[in-house]
């Protein structure tokens, strides 16, 4: 090997320990979360509109942006190059031109165009790599959802989403139960979240 070479892989192992790499413990409003991992390169803006559950894990190379309200489930695991946003301004810009920088605005008033909303993303889903998460959209526990895919509405728990906009295209329980069946001593720990109702949804 020549020294090039050896020297690009012992800077490729330095940069992924001490800069890729999450390290467990994370907290979110007050509370301690020993098992969640958040990767330094994903980028959070409004960190203090983030809530978050334990054993959460957010690959490197995401933008989360939770002006409108962030609600990350315990267990979730979003992957890489995948974006979680509060709002979208592209439509106003649009519509305003120059005049959007300038345009009056009131605490009951946004601008035209304007769309933002809350996100809540339910406990064990998967966010697929290269994904887009919208405004005003509520993803049921135990989602998939498949690389690619623009997510944005309200979806029933268990779903596998994909597309552009995403639609439900199967129900991950399916394979969920093919599993349990060869390890049927899983199902206890399985039905621990699984099981459990849905709790009552607010009317928008």
């Amino acid at each position: 090997m020549t020294l090039r070479a050896r020297l690009n892989r012992w800077r490729r192992r330095l940069l992924r320990r001490w800069l890729f790499q999450p390290v467990f413990g994370e907290s979110s409003r007050g509370l301690p979360l020993p098992n969640s991992r958040l990767s330094p390169m994903t980028v959070i803006e409004h960190e203090d509109r983030l809530v978050l559950g334990d054993h959460v894990y957010v690959g490197p190379f995401n933008f989360i942006e939770a002006s409108g309200g962030i609600s990350i489930g315990e267990g979730v695991q979003v992957t890489t190059h995948c974006a979680i946003v509060t709002h979208a301004s592209h439509r106003s810009q649009r519509l305003l031109g120059p005049a959007y920088v300038a345009w009056p605005l009131t605490p009951a008033t946004q601008r035209p165009g304007w769309i933002a909303g809350p996100i809540e993303i339910g406990p064990y889903s998967f966010i697929g790599p290269h994904s887009l998460i919208e405004a005003n959209t509520r993803l049921g526990r135990g989602t998939l959802v498949c690389a690619g895919s623009f997510v944005r509405g309200t979806y029933p728990p268990f779903a596998i989403l994909e597309g552009r906009p995403a639609r439900v295209v199967g129900d991950t329980r399916v394979r969920d139960e093919r599993a349990l069946e060869r390890w049927p001593e899983l199902r206890v720990l399985y039905d621990a979240w699984a099981a459990v109702p849905e709790p009552p949804r607010a009317e928008p």
